[in-house]
């Protein structure tokens, strides 16, 4: 799939994204996400970052806080963060269509929206799904190296298959599912290992980490 095309699926579920956070009430907002100890304004807000930080910024900050990236990420999510959830939302619909990124593969940053995207629907009972056609190439990417997550590592040793889609990856134990509970299980969410089945998820869900 080319640039183009993934960069045309990013900015498709960060609309998706904020149509869901459109209709939120304001206690919702202070919701714990998957995403460690972030609420879901704080994710949005750094999906805001991550959409806005460029190469040589984002180099200057991870220098600025001396290589320690939960300074960095702190630092950049305050930033653009809203002094209210409508200001935060109103800023993340501004950054819907940008193609701003730092390093590494476009499947990279489709992966930040995708994930980021679950860690907020999860804990607030949104039941949207992102299409197999968006996570497919997260999936192969997570499965196929360590970059922004450690999914190869995840499933090392192990035999992932898509019930929905067409990926797979891997030898060993089986570990079956959606391929967005496969790709968020390698993203470290342990929670979407309940939704896997095969000899393989007790493996897994160690991998993951603690809920």
């Amino acid at each position: 799939m080319s640039r183009e095309a993934l960069w045309v699926l990013a900015h498709a579920e960060r609309a998706a994204l904020a149509e869901d956070l459109a209709a939120l009430e304001t206690a919702q907002w202070a919701q714990r996400s998957l995403c460690g100890r972030w609420t879901v304004e704080e994710v949005v807000a750094h999906l805001t970052a991550a959409a806005s930080v460029g190469r040589l910024r984002w180099t200057a900050s991870v220098l600025g806080a001396r290589f320690d990236f939960d300074r960095h990420n702190d630092r950049r999510l305050a930033e653009h963060r809203g002094a209210t959830p409508d200001e935060t939302l109103a800023r993340f619909r501004r950054v819907i269509d940008s193609t701003t990124s730092t390093f590494g593969p476009t499947e990279a940053w489709l992966g930040e929206v995708i994930v980021h995207a679950q860690d907020i629907r999860r804990p607030l009972g949104i039941g949207r799904t992102p299409p197999v056609e968006a996570v497919s190439p997260v999936a192969r990417f997570y499965a196929g190296r360590d970059f922004t997550v450690a999914g190869r590592s995840a499933t090392a040793g192990l035999r992932v298959e898509a019930t929905d889609g067409p990926f797979t990856a891997g030898d060993g134990p089986l570990v079956r599912g959606t391929t967005l509970a496969l790709t968020m299980a390698m993203a470290g969410r342990s929670a979407y290992c309940d939704d896997l089945t095969g000899p393989g998820v007790s493996t897994l869900r160690e991998r993951c980490g603690p809920a």
